[in-house]
This record gives C-alpha cells, sequence and structure tokens, in this order.
C-alpha cells in the first residue's frame, strides 16, 4: 500500500494550512493511500548549525522526523507564505532531515519521492510564491513535485469557525491533489 506523510508548515491554530492538507488527506485516502498526518509542533528542532550537529549529532526529533519521511512513498506538504516564501519552520525541518548519517545515501528522505505541495492565504495570490520556492527546493534534493499544485486564496473566507474547508470547488481540486499524489506516489514506488 502506498504511504504518505503530510505535514503543514505552519503549527498556528486554526491554521489554513492545515485546513487545505486535511482535505488532500481526505482525497489521498479515499485513493487507497495509508497517509500519517503529523503536525511539526510535535518535533521541535533547534535551528540548524553545522557546528552544533558536529558537537551533539543530529537531533532526536530530527532524526524522528526524517525516519518518518524515510518511510513514506511521498508526502502532502502545505505552507504558508511568509515574505514571499515558506516558513522557517519548514526550511528548518527539511534541513535537518537532509542531513547524511553513517549508512545513509545522500538525501536519502527525499530522493525518489513524490510530493504534492498546496498553500493557503488570507490574501488574494494564496501563497502562490512560497509555492513556487518549495517546488524548487523539494525538486534540488530530489523529490519529484506534482505539476497541479493547489494555491488557495482569500482563505478566511472559505474556512469556518471549526477550521473546516467549506467551499466545495476548492475541496474538489484538494482532493484531486491528494489522490494525484498518491496514484503517482503509487507508480513511482511500485507499492
Amino acid at each position: 500500500m502506498t504511504k504518505l506523510l503530510a505535514f503543514a508548515g505552519s503549527t498556528r491554530n486554526g491554521s489554513f494550512n492545515q485546513a487545505i492538507l486535511d482535505v488532500a488527506v481526505e482525497g489521498a485516502r479515499e485513493a487507497g493511500a495509508e497517509v500519517t498526518l503529523i503536525s511539526l509542533a510535535d518535533f521541535e528542532m533547534p535551528i540548524f548549525n553545522e557546528d552544533d550537529e558536529s558537537e551533539h549529532g543530529i537531533h532526536a526529533n530530527a532524526k524522528a522526523f526524517k525516519e518518518l519521511l524515510k518511510s513514506h512513498d511521498g508526502f502532502l506538504i502545505a505552507t504558508p507564505e511568509y515574505n514571499s516564501s515558506y516558513p522557517a519552520l519548514l526550511k528548518n525541518a527539511i534541513d535537518w532531515a537532509s542531513r547524511m548519517e553513517e549508512g545513509e545515501k545522500p538525501l536519502e528522505a527525499y530522493k525518489g519521492k513524490v510530493a504534492g505541495i498546496m498553500a493557503a492565504s488570507p490574501g488574494g495570490l494564496g501563497g502562490m510564491r512560497a509555492l513556487a520556492a518549495l517546488r524548487l527546493l523539494l525538486e534540488n534534493i530530489g523529490t519529484m513535485v506534482l505539476p497541479n499544485q493547489r494555491s488557495v486564496a482569500k482563505a478566511g473566507d472559505l474556512v469556518d469557525d471549526s477550521g473546516k474547508l467549506t467551499d466545495e470547488k476548492t475541496t474538489r481540486f484538494l482532493k484531486n491533489l491528494g489522490r494525484d499524489t498518491a496514484h503517482l506516489a503509487q507508480k513511482v514506488s511500485g507499492n
């Protein structure tokens, strides 16, 4: 069975990105994938620093996150847009998990995997600039990113007080992204 790891680059209560991620997860599960949904808040890591890594090794939470990445065929990632890019929280987690340990291949957590990426924003662009930057990063470390990324503009108008996405068209697009990610991950991994 195809396994996807899903996480958002925002840990804020009421996160729009968590709301859209939840819908993409539904689509992947409906397509038959096993999806592990995590919060980066459960994997607190210090800001990556090579001196710290040399002295103390890879942080335990970074190792745990990397092991999750390695044990899945692909990823569903939702990101907010901070100053035209993705947030430091997301970049830091990706950086820590890219560090090679003895017995590992370079970028083992990412190479040969697939990712469906999405963004939500209260603004009019819906996080499109963050998606361009995230796509570049993921592809540079060996992850195949689906072309049908999703940006959700004016997200505050589409998410209710309980944190659920209410717009049917956006829900359909996000479920399709989850489904397509599951199907591509299955083809690439052979699972």
